[in-house]
């Protein structure tokens, strides 16, 4: 009894401490279809994929796909407050490939983009920036506009970056579904297994910050 007693004293006292420490990050994937997982099964969308990547690592997150189809980034930067709840640790952007496909002006997917990051930093929300890159037949001055936003972006306000969300899967036919924008699953894997020194860089510092 008195034994008992003695652990329910000592779980009472180490328990909220080893329960902090071990807290999962609290992530949201802010995006498109491209997060959404347009045409696949929910367990195979990319903030899934991603999340379970990390647990295989043994790295603890709270993830929650906030990706719509079809979504702008000015369409992001309207639900942001929320699509984010208070209490998010990190978000990860993947928005703007819309904005590149229907050749909305560079200049306004910059300022929702701009707002967005400025919001979550204000929130004190780390933040990561999937990069795009617009296709080729809007011309090269196009492309030149709309691709150094996310660099630019992420010196401006010293966020992470990974330069091209869609990198090894863009443009290859084995990796996309049949309108050759989305990926398939086996895509996604690829997305995922790319994207990770990334992602568990930017998982570190926001660990680091809750100290």
């Amino acid at each position: 009894m008195h034994i008992a007693v003695l652990m329910l004293a000592l779980m009472t006292v180490v328990n909220p401490a080893w329960a902090e420490a071990t807290k999962p990050v609290k992530l949201v994937v802010l995006g498109d279809s491209l997060s959404a997982g347009l045409g696949l099964q929910v367990q195979e969308a990319f903030p899934t994929k991603l999340q379970k990547a990390l647990q295989a690592k043994g790295i603890a997150v709270d993830m929650t796909n906030a990706g719509v189809s079809g979504d702008t980034s000015s369409g992001g930067r309207d639900r942001l407050d929320w699509s984010v709840p208070d209490g998010t640790d990190g978000v990860i952007i993947e928005l703007g490939a819309n904005d590149a496909l229907r050749g909305i002006d560079p200049d306004l997917t910059r300022t929702a983009l701009t707002d967005i990051v400025a919001r979550l930093k204000a929130r004190k929300i780390a933040v990561m920036l999937c990069g795009m890159l617009a296709p080729p037949n809007y011309g090269a001055e196009y492309a030149a506009r709309f691709n150094s936003i996310y660099p630019d972006l992420a010196k401006k306000f010293d966020v992470p970056l990974y330069p091209f969300f869609l990198d090894g899967v863009a443009a290859d036919a084995k990796l996309n579904q049949a309108d050759g924008i989305h990926p398939t699953a086996a895509g996604v894997d690829i997305i995922v297994g790319n994207i990770m020194p990334t992602v568990e860089a930017f998982l570190g510092t926001i660990s680091e910050q809750r100290r």
